[in-house]
């Protein structure tokens, strides 16, 4: 956490009295609760009524999907889920509870080989199915993975057209790309303050005005569909947290900045991963293509290689990289999302994620790329389990 982030959570964490209280001790938490509620819809481009805060991505891609799902069962709408094959696992978890124990149809939407949903399978999908037939779609903004991001604002415009409502989970794409919920189109948007330097299990669900959702947790009403005494200090601190990552400014020039160099360092990465490993494969959107890549991501497969143990051998020498997901790190599984990608399992095996953040610097990639071609000739010597 940033020093302004926990300063800022340090101070609020010292206000007493809960903010659904009338006494006076109360009223000044509500007061910080939603002066920071106003900043958070300020930076996400949506209206503070639209701001649910939760524990964390995972509660608002539940509420989202659950939710949404619920509410539009009830109204009418038909059992399908239109889910892209290589969505975070808080997504497809819920997705599958949905389908085995409440009756949902999944209809899962094929990814190219960077990792993209195109919209015409999304558009053939909503044909094949029929659109009152369809709850909901859901798709990530970027790929957690190899961070490949969306056409999200055309892809929401497709299922919009036809009625049926999108989440787009933005947990990953948050403090990387702008994230606008309005200009989006979206009816739900998911958020977590742990991406850009907030504390952990602060999040939150942006949840459009016209957007009907049934709640997961049950309790008092604090908001709407979220019961639950609310986090006054991990909202102040998600606020600062926001302020930083985009600016001091809406319009985002700091953000543009700050990512140009990240971006920049990302390239550094890439060509020397590609200098030291020549047989390692890029995987995900082309960098060279602006804005169809997270800044601070780097993925590979290196061929002949687990990707177990080039994390452990690059541990050892001080580098955390990581084989995908961070949700799902510890299980030895072969990435759905490269699978997903068409990619074979053999190559697969050999992923490694890099990951980089507003203050990692040029010193500390040059000391990754000094320590990968051991770890990996080391790797290979291992091979494949």
């Amino acid at each position: 956490m940033p020093a302004e982030v926990l300063d800022a959570y340090v101070s609020a964490l010292r206000t007493v009295g809960n903010p659904a209280s009338t006494h006076g001790h109360g009223q000044r938490a509500g007061e910080l609760l939603e002066t920071a509620r106003e900043r958070i819809a300020i930076r996400l481009g949506c209206d503070p009524a639209e701001v649910i805060l939760t524990a964390g991505g995972t509660e608002s891609v539940n509420l989202a999907v659950k939710g949404m799902y619920w509410a539009r069962r009830r109204r009418g709408s038909g059992p399908v889920i239109l889910v892209p094959e290589g969505e975070h696992h808080a997504t497809i978890d819920a997705v599958e509870w949905l389908r085995d124990a409440q009756g949902a149809r999944l209809r899962w939407l094929p990814l190219d080989a960077s990792g993209a949903l195109d919209p015409g399978a999304l558009a053939a999908a909503v044909e094949e199915e029929g659109a009152e037939r369809i709850a909901l779609v859901s798709f990530l903004w970027a790929n957690n993975e190899v961070g490949t991001v969306q056409p999200v604002a055309e892809l929401t415009a497709l299922a919009r057209a036809v009625g049926v409502p999108s989440h787009v989970d933005a947990v990953g794409a948050l403090g990387q790309v702008p994230v606008d919920f309005a200009a989006s189109g979206a009816a739900a948007l998911s958020v977590s303050a742990h991406k850009i330097g907030g504390p952990v299990g602060v999040g939150a669900l942006v949840l459009g005005r016209t957007t009907a959702a049934d709640a997961l947790l049950h309790g008092g009403s604090q908001q709407r569909a979220r019961s639950g005494t609310q986090d006054v200090a991990g909202a102040v601190a998600f606020a600062a947290a926001l302020d930083l990552a985009y600016g001091a400014d809406r319009d985002g020039a700091g953000r543009a900045a700050r990512m140009t160099r990240l971006a920049a360092l990302r390239d550094r990465l890439v060509a020397g991963v590609r200098a030291a490993v020549p047989d390692a494969v890029l995987r995900g959107a082309d960098p060279a293509e602006a804005g169809s890549r997270l800044p601070g991501n780097a993925h590979f497969t290196f061929p002949g290689c687990q990707g177990d143990s080039l994390v452990f051998l690059l541990d050892a020498a001080g580098v955390s990289a990581s084989v995908g997901s961070a949700c799902t790190a510890g299980v030895v599984e072969v990435s759905h999302v490269l699978r997903a990608m068409g990619i074979p399992e053999q190559e697969a095996a050999g992923a490694l994620r890099f990951t980089l953040g507003p203050e990692t610097s040029g010193a500390e990639v040059d000391a990754l790329l000094a320590a990968l071609p051991d770890a990996v000739a080391r790797a290979r010597a291992a091979g494949l389990s």
